[in-house]
Parts: C-alpha cells; structure tokens; sequence
C-alpha cells in the first residue's frame, strides 16, 4: 500500500512513538528548552561577573573570621584582646619599639601605643562586633520594613498614608544626635541587661529600629507595582484571602530586591557603628570595636600611622566588599538596571 505524506505512519514516525508532537524527555532538544527559575538565570549572570565573585569569597573569609576569631588569634600566640606587652613599649617615648608600630613574629600587626595590646588581636576580634551589630541591626530593619512595607503598597488608601507619614517622620529623625542622647542616658545596668550585652543590644535598636523606613520605601514600591499584575488579580478573582496573595503571591517576587538591599544595607550599617564608637557612644573599652582603634589612633598617626591604617583598612575591605557584592547581585536580578 502506498504511503500518503499524511498518513498516520508517517506522522508517528516523525513525533515519536507517543504520536503527541513533544520530544522525549531524555533527548538533547527536551533539555535545550527546559526552563529556568530567576535563581537560577541571576546565578549564571553572577558567576560571570568575576568582580563580585571576588567580593562574595571576601565576605565569606570576613565571616569565618568573624565566627573563628578567638582561635585564629590564638595562632600568634595573643589570644586576650586586653593583655598588655610593656615590654615592647619604649619608656621614652610611649611607642612600639621596632619598625611599622612593633611589627615582629609575636605580634604580626604590632602593638598599641602607651598601652601595647596586640593589634591583630584586637582587629580579629573587632569584626565579630562590627558584623554582629551591623547584620542584626540589618535583620531588625528589613523584618519591620517588609512587614510595613507590603502593607502599605498592597492596601494603599488611609493605611499606606498612615505608615508613609510614618516613614517620612522617621526620616526626618536626627538618628546621630539621638544616639548619642541615648547612650549618654542610659546607664550600665537597664532592661535586664548590663556591659557589653547593653550596649550591643542599644546599638542594634538604635540602627535598626530607625533604619527601617529605608527598607519600608523600595518594599513598597515593588509591592505597588506588583499589585496590578495578572497573577495577583487571578489570585484575587479566585478567592484568595489577602494574608495569602502577600505570602504566596507577592513575597516571592520581593525576594530579589530585599536580598539586593540586605547586602547593601549592612556595609552601612558598619560605617554607622564605627562612627558610633569613633565618636565614644558605641562599644565601650576595653572591648575591641574598629571605631574605638580609630578613635584610639587619632593622637598617634603621626608618629605611628600602622594604628590607623590597619582597623582602616580593615572597615574599607569590609564595605568594599559588601559593595561590590551587592551592585553584582543587583545586575544579576536586574540586569536592566544600567
């Protein structure tokens, strides 16, 4: 029998067995076309982007180093931030003796003017404050800013007039000068708390709890926006309850930029908290905190510049990094941005 060009032969020949017109799963046209998540479309334009590669194996180091301080010091053989060497102090002069602020095989950075305390010690150590109050404080921001954020954008009317004049009123606060009015009042025992915990625990209110309204506005705009799309009004005309369309919905697609934010959120944060305790008001001696060494170093970079430039070098690579990383992640969502 002869073999029309429509005939059902020839059709099942040229699909494939199932008949329906779709390559086999298994076949390298099946995986040519398979889908990809925006995860995973902003992770390949990431890994190109060698810059902020760079600056997320960066951020990983400071981490470990943050978690593993104290034993990383212990290699020099200066595990306590606070022990004094006056026998690397010339009497004279009050100065490290050596070259480069005391630079030997004991003490890898030096010492400390007048007091001798080991310098790497004291960096190692400071970044676990940094970081901790830096990333919380970041935490505390984004929480409240989300939250009152996708309220404001998703509801609109009296409620997002109400939290909008909320976050301008915020805004206009005098963050630096209240910090300092806080810190002068509040004494070394209060709300269950005393020493280094107290003071902690205020600066990440401080500059987390007044730092929200930054976060709350780009919330509330990408919630705008995405309010009017297809799949919110979908969810909407099939009967989902609000509580549902902002979880399942919206927060989702806000993932993107709060994580762009986030990363570029703490680097402020730890400029914030250096200035703190470069201005005295942050963490009190004699606990290591990279603001105090610089405020420390203000009488002695003349004569000693390695005091200042190594907690300065130590905050520019943390926010350098924390930077870079961040603009990456931000073309890698967005790559419109530019």
């Amino acid at each position: 029998m002869t073999t029309l060009p429509g005939d059902a032969s020839t059709l099942h020949d040229d699909f494939g067995d199932d008949g329906a017109g779709a390559p086999d799963p298994g076949t390298p046209a099946a995986k040519a076309i398979e889908g990809r998540s925006l995860t995973q479309i902003a992770w390949s334009r990431l890994k190109k982007d060698r810059v902020a590669m760079a600056a997320g194996i960066i951020i990983v180091v400071l981490v470990l180093i943050a978690i593993f301080a104290p034993l990383l010091a212990s290699l020099s053989g200066n595990s306590d931030p606070n022990q004094q060497f006056m026998d690397s102090i010339d009497p004279n002069t009050s100065m490290p003796l050596g070259s480069a602020g005391g630079i030997s095989s004991t003490h890898w950075l030096g010492l400390e003017p007048v007091i001798g305390r080991d310098v790497l010690t004291r960096v190692l150590l400071g970044s676990r404050i940094s970081l901790l109050i830096a990333t919380s404080a970041s935490i505390v921001s984004l929480v409240i800013g989300i939250a009152l954020g996708v309220i404001a954008g998703y509801f609109g009317g009296w409620i997002d007039t109400l939290i909008s004049r909320i976050m301008d009123v915020f805004l206009a606060f005098p963050l630096l000068l209240f910090a300092l009015a806080l810190a002068a009042i509040v004494s070394d025992h209060a709300f269950g708390m005393s020493g280094d915990t107290l003071h902690i625990a205020m600066l990440i209110f401080i500059i987390g709890f007044f730092g929200w309204p930054y976060a709350g506005r780009i919330v509330r705009g990408q919630t705008i926006a995405l309010r009017q799309r297809e799949f919110v009004d979908a969810a909407r005309v099939l009967g989902a309850k609000p509580r549902r369309i902002i979880m399942r919905e919206l927060m989702p697609n806000l993932v993107a930029p709060i994580l762009v934010y986030g990363t570029l959120l703490i680097p402020a944060n730890i400029l914030f908290e250096a200035a703190l305790s470069f201005l005295g008001v942050g963490i009190r001696p004699p606990t290591p905190s990279w603001g105090k060494m610089l405020n420390d170093a203000i009488s002695y970079y003349r004569v000693d510049p390695a005091f200042l430039i190594i907690p300065g070098a130590a905050i520019f690579i943390t926010v350098m990094a924390f930077n870079l990383f961040g603009d990456g992640l931000r073309d890698a969502f967005d790559p419109k941005a530019h």
